[in-house]
């Protein structure tokens, strides 16, 4: 048979996990080296009085079929969140539905009624110029904040698309990179001429329905099966397993092993340095709350930073977003997540406080509550070699390579495995 080389996957995130399945799939020898003592990354559980839910990521965008392709061909399901709208916090503590024809707050038409509740007349007409301001340089707007507020005005930039993005990418359109907010955005301006024109240009070629989707029993499930299906295939995963160099064709270990091999690098902070983190807390409880029983606030809502008596930047009402969770629940029982840029120093207290600030709602009390802090890396940059080293680093994967989210990092993974699938060939034959 063909002898294949060994490959030596560091980081056992969904990117690492991906790799190595598909690599063991396909007969390659593979060994994977985490440093934690579990796989999976930001793919967690959280055990809440028996029931498992997301500890961190809970939804993928369906802007590509990625995903659910990979979780279609574990045997998994994936599910459509409640056909519910999301709502706004504003900084005078007033709650709106966030208007339906949006991307990231940005309306597509700006004076559709749900716009107009949240912006104002003259914020709606403010930002109906830019229908008749043609783009003609889509690459000089500097941040999603820069192109929105020249584009549509002040009102649409503090009033819809900052508490969007603060919620979902925790920090200010001014912070942040439209490639990363949206990264079809900048060519969809050069299409249309114009940001509204663009923004329902996205929409309309988008999948109908809700623009993320979920997996029944939680999207953690994802890395679970893929490590059980690698493992059956024949691949090695090792779990506390710290890592002290690596090259492109060996590791080193902090015990001293030298594993030789083709390498992979999926973990920052090895052979990358992350230039660009993000960091939230996110606190999820389980709740005695009938008033929550109709989901005031539809799957959740968004903060605007100086909403009063809130700390919180987002809310999720989880068992109302995915309705295989409510079914799981006693009468009156709800799962919840707040986001926040720190910890809260008293997590019961100020949950409760936010909770009832967000929803109205009556909240008799937490039966448990779980608070853990997460770091996203956004970018990296390859760590410097020596001169003389005389051979290029390691391969990267998932956010060690810069990519961001699981539409990114799954379908570039499956690309580097099959790569390293077509690479990894000997000559001789055994």
């Amino acid at each position: 048979m063909i002898d294949r080389e060994h490959v030596i996957v560091v980081g056992a995130g969904i990117a690492g996990l991906v790799i190595a399945h598909d690599l063991a799939y396909h007969a390659v020898p593979v060994t994977v080296l985490e440093s934690a003592d579990r796989v999976g990354g930001q793919l967690a559980a959280l055990d809440l009085e028996g029931i498992e839910v997301d500890a961190a990521a809970d939804s993928y965008p369906v802007r590509s079929t990625a995903v659910a392709e990979l979780a279609a061909e574990l045997g998994l399901e994936t599910v459509a969140p409640l056909d519910a709208p999301e709502w706004l916090i504003g900084a005078d503590g007033e709650a709106q539905a966030l208007p339906a024809a949006s991307v990231l707050g940005i309306p597509a038409v700006p004076l559709a009624a749900d716009v107009l509740a949240v912006i104002g007349t003259a914020g709606g007409w403010r930002a109906l110029v830019d229908r008749f301001a043609p783009i003609f340089r889509p690459d000089k707007y500097a941040s999603l904040g820069d192109l929105v507020g020249r584009r549509m005005g002040r009102r649409v930039l503090e009033r819809l698309v900052d508490p969007v993005v603060r919620g979902v990418h925790s920090t200010s359109a001014a912070q942040l990179p439209i490639e990363v907010a949206a990264p079809d955005l900048r060519a969809a301006l050069r299409r249309t001429g114009s940001l509204a024109a663009a923004v329902g240009d996205l929409r309309a070629t988008s999948p109908a329905g809700s623009q993320v989707a979920g997996i029944r029993g939680g999207v953690y499930r994802l890395a679970a099966r893929l490590a059980e299906q690698a493992i059956g295939y024949g691949a090695e995963i090792r779990t506390g397993a710290q890592v002290a160099e690596v090259t492109q064709n060996a590791v080193v270990t902090a015990d001293g092993e030298r594993l030789l091999g083709r390498v992979v690098v999926a973990a920052p902070g090895i052979a990358s340095k992350p230039t660009r983190q993000r960091e939230v807390t996110v606190a999820t409880a389980l709740l005695e709350a009938p008033g929550l029983d109709d989901a005031p606030r539809g799957t959740g809502a968004l903060i605007a930073e100086l909403a009063p008596g809130i700390q919180a930047r987002a809310f999720t009402h989880t068992s109302a977003k995915w309705p295989w969770l409510g079914e799981r629940l006693p009468e009156h029982r709800h799962v919840v997540r707040l986001a926040y840029d720190r910890a809260p120093e008293d997590p019961d207290a100020r949950v409760l406080a936010d909770l009832r600030a967000i929803t109205g709602a009556e909240i008799l009390g937490i039966a448990d509550l779980r608070v853990e802090t997460w770091v996203r890396t956004l970018t990296a940059v390859p760590r410097s070699r020596p001169a003389d080293v005389g051979e290029p680093g390691p391969r990267l994967a998932g956010e060690a390579a810069s990519d961001s989210g699981l539409a990114t990092i799954v379908p570039r993974a499956r690309a580097l495995a099959a790569d390293l699938i077509e690479g990894t060939h000997h000559d001789g034959i055994h």
